[in-house]
């Protein structure tokens, strides 16, 4: 089926800042966004007063219609969603949506995946690859059917891990490739020139990985692994939501390290300091100098600034 760039109508869903990115490649390829998708206002801050997502800011900027339905099945605002009369559906970064609403266009809906799909599905693609150490990444898009990422595969563009890049460094980068990659492959759907391929195909040559949900319990450093593992933890959960230990019984969280291999005969976990320059924490193969750190309760800091402040209680 091929459908004329200007007259396909799209709907958009995405909620965060990284499916901004997306939703402006689409608008500036000049494809048709008849709505725009997005999580309800939410109360946050000191004040709890309403916030809006990031998507429904650009939206509304850009003078897109904009839906917030509470619930996805909800009469109102399936009969609401016909009434549209989508071509495709775009989903970047949005919750998972039921059968009824990713069925609904006759070109389907198709997903942006912070992975090389199969390997890394789930919530968190991005953080674990970067725990587990990987030298690459990438971005696939797909088209959604019943199993979470599991669709038909679009497109896939690989993206190279840096040694020390953070979670953070490769989501901003991740965005931008994403988006690229996204008016790919509307462009191909429209043109009909896109092949389709079963995820099953790759799973014979490909390892998966599982990318779940990151909890407190994936944050906290065990110092009695190797130092590799560890600066990967704290880079993979950098800016958020940070892996953390515990100096002098309070919470210490770390965002930026670096990796020092040395024997030596200190106990994991143990740190050192001159008070002026450094921080560094035994692992079993040398140690973890602290580099960027916030203290519970306290501002985050570079170590020289913290150590200048902090004082170890007796």
């Amino acid at each position: 089926m091929t459908t004329n760039q200007s007259n396909a109508r799209i709907i958009f869903m995405g909620t965060p800042e990284f499916a901004v990115a997306s939703l402006d490649a689409l608008v500036k390829d000049g494809y048709n966004i008849v709505a725009v998708i997005t999580a309800p206002d939410k109360p946050a801050g000191r004040g709890m007063k309403l916030q809006e997502s990031a998507v429904k800011k650009y939206a509304v900027d850009h003078n897109i219609p904009v839906l917030q339905p509470e619930k996805l099945k909800a009469p109102d605002f399936l009969e609401e969603l016909r009434s549209l009369q989508a071509d495709l559906q775009v989903v970047v970064a949005f919750r998972m949506l039921p059968e009824v609403v990713w069925n609904m266009p006759p070109m389907g809906t198709i997903n942006l995946h912070g992975s090389l799909l199969p390997k890394y599905r789930g919530a968190a693609p991005i953080n674990w690859a970067i725990i587990n150490g990987e030298k690459e990444t990438g971005v696939t898009t797909f088209k959604l059917q019943h199993e979470i990422d599991t669709g038909n595969i679009l497109l896939r563009k690989i993206i190279p891990i840096e040694d020390n890049e953070t979670a953070g460094d490769l989501h901003d980068k991740m965005k931008e490739v994403g988006a690229n990659l996204l008016v790919q492959t509307v462009n191909g759907l429209l043109e009909g020139s896109l092949q389709e391929i079963p995820q099953e195909h790759l799973l014979q040559n490909e390892e998966t990985f599982h990318a779940p949900k990151i909890f407190t319990e994936t944050c906290k450093i065990d110092w009695n692994k190797t130092v590799d593992e560890v600066h990967n933890l704290i880079r993979g959960l950098s800016p958020y939501p940070a892996a953390f230990t515990e100096l002098d019984g309070k919470k210490l969280k770390i965002y930026k390290s670096e990796k020092e291999y040395l024997q030596h005969n200190v106990p994991a976990g143990n740190h050192l300091t001159d008070g002026k320059t450094y921080l560094k924490f035994a692992c079993t193969n040398g140690f973890i100098l602290a580099k960027e750190l916030q203290m519970e309760g306290k501002k985050k800091l570079l170590t020289e600034d913290f150590l200048r402040g902090y004082r170890k209680s007796e």
